[in-house]
């Protein structure tokens, strides 16, 4: 059944009496006798559904909790990156379903995917439960196994080292479901220390989540010979068909793609997809052009209904910032898209209250709480022009695009300033690593070396 059917998945309320778990009788993990598993499906406002699962035994006392995901898997994995350097990192709140693996480079850890359930927790619990395992029957081992027990305990320092923040430290959390999250403490900036990322299933991975048969293999990819065009003008022309799989049902579909010239501005690509089998539908708007030699940053004054209808071109590396309200939103936090200004604050808005309401619940400082609330009502000022603001778009690719209303005249309300983009912004861009001069000469050397290699092995021989 749906995940937003409201007969299963309530909303989380404390004024709900009628909500009630079910109660299943299961066998005990611990004894083997009939214990009591309780089931509530519930929906948590502006966070998904989920399935809470409480499990007891009245024999033996064994109790076990557990939380999984009533949302279907999203359309693509989710890679998180913190770097934990201060106290507060610790005290993060961290979602993952039991797909979700960790790994913590400095302390070559690596839990695997379900080898634990799914779980609300906390960055520095992440490490206590690590701890915890490690530690249980350790007196009973120094006597059995004294090498191995101080081989643990070793570790247990390292742990410990990591926990008193004597040294920072990256967790790597990696989910193909794409349920997973680690709280921002500020929503209204952009995460200094956190990385967010999306990538595309690997096989095994669809198999681990049911999206593969278990005797799939990867398939070589075939090519399709390419449609033939005179010209570039010949190609806007033409709307090319891609097949690919749906992100909801996962079965065959296509998408359509068709490039297009924003006057004033340059190409873009249009892409549109819909599913005939599940009547699933996407568009998008990429940019079709180079990365420009220079950064570009577009400030635009809100002051009239006109500012908020502008048409606005945001790529994926786009940071967007509001200055009277101290607001920074980074690049890839909203995907690429082509809306208006007001669609963008509206998008802006929605992403910061959901992110917010999940981890401002009832254990969080009223002090947090009222500053996020205001700071939401700020927005909603800007959005109804009732507070006057400037928003600032910086696109280290240049390739994002502001309408104007007076062009090809300036703009009076309208900015666009280029700068020369850092060693850093160049380094995400992967621009360091090109080499597009005398190219060639990487594979003749390459050459080189191997057949120096097979003199040399002859030789030997």
């Amino acid at each position: 059944m749906a995940a937003d059917s409201q007969d299963i998945y309530r909303n989380l309320s404390a004024d709900d009496y009628q909500a009630a778990p079910i109660v299943v009788e299961s066998m005990c993990a611990n004894c083997e006798e009939n214990g009591e598993t309780r089931i509530m499906c519930t929906s948590i406002p502006y966070y998904k559904a989920v399935i809470l699962m409480s499990f007891e035994c009245p024999h033996c006392g064994y109790k076990n909790n557990e939380i999984q995901s009533g949302e279907a898997v999203q359309e693509h994995g989710t890679l998180v990156v913190l770097r934990v350097q201060k106290p507060e990192d610790l005290r993060r709140q961290l979602v993952k379903s039991e797909y979700a693996s960790i790994e913590i480079p400095e302390l070559e850890l690596e839990i695997p995917h379900k080898s634990q359930p799914g779980e609300v927790t906390t960055v520095e619990g992440v490490l206590e439960r690590v701890h915890r395992g490690l530690s249980q029957d350790q007196e009973k081992r120094r006597l059995l196994d004294p090498e191995g027990a101080a081989q643990i305990d070793a570790y247990l320092a390292r742990i410990q080292s990591c926990w008193d923040l004597k040294e920072n430290w990256t967790l790597r959390l990696s989910d193909p479901t794409g349920n997973c999250y680690i709280q921002n403490p500020d929503v209204r900036h952009v995460d200094p220390r956190c990385i967010i990322s999306h990538y595309h299933r690997s096989l095994n991975e669809k198999k681990l989540l049911a999206l593969a048969d278990d005797n799939d293999q990867e398939e070589p990819a075939e090519e399709e010979p390419a449609p033939e065009f005179k010209s570039y003008e010949d190609a806007k022309q033409e709307v090319l068909h891609f097949a690919t799989d749906c992100p909801n049902c996962h079965g065959p579909t296509e998408v359509k793609m068709k490039p297009t010239d924003i006057p004033f501005f340059q190409t873009v690509i249009i892409m549109s997809l819909a599913c005939d089998r599940c009547g699933y539908k996407s568009n998008e708007v990429k940019s079709g052009g180079a990365i420009r030699d220079q950064g570009c940053r577009l400030s635009v004054q809100l002051r009239e209904d006109v500012d908020l209808a502008r048409d606005v071109l945001k790529t994926d590396t786009c940071a967007l910032s509001i200055p009277e309200i101290d607001l920074e939103v980074g690049g890839n936090a909203l995907c690429g898209r082509f809306t208006t200004i007001e669609g963008l604050l509206t998008a802006t808005k929605e992403q910061l209250d959901a992110q917010s309401s999940f981890f401002m619940g009832d254990s969080a400082e009223s002090g947090e709480k009222s500053a996020v609330m205001t700071f939401l009502e700020k927005l909603d000022d800007i959005i109804a022009l009732r507070l006057p603001a400037t928003i600032i778009l910086d696109d280290p690719t240049g390739c994002s695009y502001v309408q104007s209303l007076t062009a090809p005249m300036d703009d009076p309300r309208l900015t666009k300033e280029f700068y020369t983009r850092t060693f850093e912004q160049n380094d995400d861009l992967g621009i360091n690593d090109m080499k597009v001069e005398n190219y060639g000469e990487l594979e003749v050397l390459k050459e080189d070396e191997e057949e120096e290699e097979e003199e040399t092995t002859t030789g030997e021989a």
